[in-house]
């Protein structure tokens, strides 16, 4: 009975073991990494996140296919018969990130992606390359979207996923946004308006494309944000900040086209032009304009995606 689980275990490695193996494989080859090179377990577990016990089940699992083989005292090393090392492939193109990005984007606002997803996942449900995968991986981390598990995998953050939230999200953001341009220590950083000019205006002037929507909501999330910060009152911000991170993956889909981005960019540009004149109240009235209007237009389903980075 023992010979026959130990042969089941052996015909059908874990999932972990797979992915793991293929992983080593990878980088043998990025590394170009000859016959004879020592495969140290403690850097491979760092390379990959893991810890080193199922590192050393995926070099075992390696060397019975001959890819590595066992030192005579311990460790494990590069065999003659491990795949050659690939050309250095290209760099992945903005594209190519930028439409994996959206469509893992839509797919999890669409509740098509589970909450935990690795790296394997997302390579083969997406045909997808390692590299193209780890970049976006890691511009969804600098934007709190995803987080790394202990161990193993991603985990997608809280998002404002239902219609009940996003009203109380607007609500909240009314209570707070307008009144921080009231704050008496308001102080506008000249510097931060003409980058935020610059940028609408480079908005209004460039194509249009389907991703040139995850531009956009970065624009607007630093345009909203900067205001907090310009409030002079820490918690504005960390209020804004919070309220970006959970909007963030339903706004990144874009489906109303250059038309509304005409009509948000001019709106922020009009707030722009009130507070350079030391306006104040004027520009608290046109936020507050400009997020009651994307709020009615958010509830409206023929435009509902006309108001997403409001």
């Amino acid at each position: 009975m023992k010979q026959k689980s130990s042969s089941r275990e052996k015909a059908s490695p874990s999932r972990l073991q797979r992915e793991l193996s293929a992983g080593i494989i990878d980088l043998i080859r990025s590394e170009r990494l000859v016959p004879g090179t020592r495969l140290a377990e403690v850097a491979l577990a760092d390379r990959l996140h893991v810890s080193r016990t199922p590192v050393r089940a995926a070099l075992k699992l390696l060397a019975t296919r001959k890819l590595v083989h066992a030192g005579a005292r311990r460790g494990y090393f590069v065999a003659e018969t491990a795949p050659a090392p690939h050309k250095t492939p290209p760099k992945p193109s903005p594209d190519d990130t930028d439409r994996l990005f959206l469509a893992i984007a839509r797919d999890r606002r669409a509740g098509r992606l589970p909450d935990e997803v690795s790296e394997r996942d997302l390579m083969q449900r997406y045909d997808a390359t390692r590299p193209v995968v780890q970049r976006v991986l890691s511009k969804l981390a600098e934007v709190a979207a995803v987080q790394r598990k202990p161990g193993h995998g991603w985990r997608f953050q809280p998002t404002l996923a239902d219609t009940q939230a996003r009203d109380e999200s607007y609500r909240y953001r009314l209570l707070i946004e307008p009144a921080g341009l009231l704050e008496p220590g308001f102080r506008l950083d000249p510097a931060w308006a003409a980058d935020m000019r610059r940028q609408h205006q480079e908005m209004l002037a460039r194509p249009w494309s389907d991703t040139a929507s995850i531009a956009l909501y970065e624009m607007n999330a630093a345009f909203h944000e900067g205001l907090a910060a310009a409030s002079g009152n820490r918690y504005f911000l960390v209020a804004v900040q919070q309220q970006n991170r959970l909007r963030r993956f339903g706004n990144y889909d874009w489906t109303f086209g250059h038309e509304r981005v005409i009509v948000n960019c001019r709106e922020h540009l009009g707030i722009l032009d009130q507070l350079e004149a030391d306006q104040h109240e004027a520009a608290a009235a046109l936020l507050r304009r400009h997020l009651e209007g994307a709020a009615r237009l958010k509830r409206s389903p023929a435009n509902s995606a006309s108001s997403k980075t409001a």
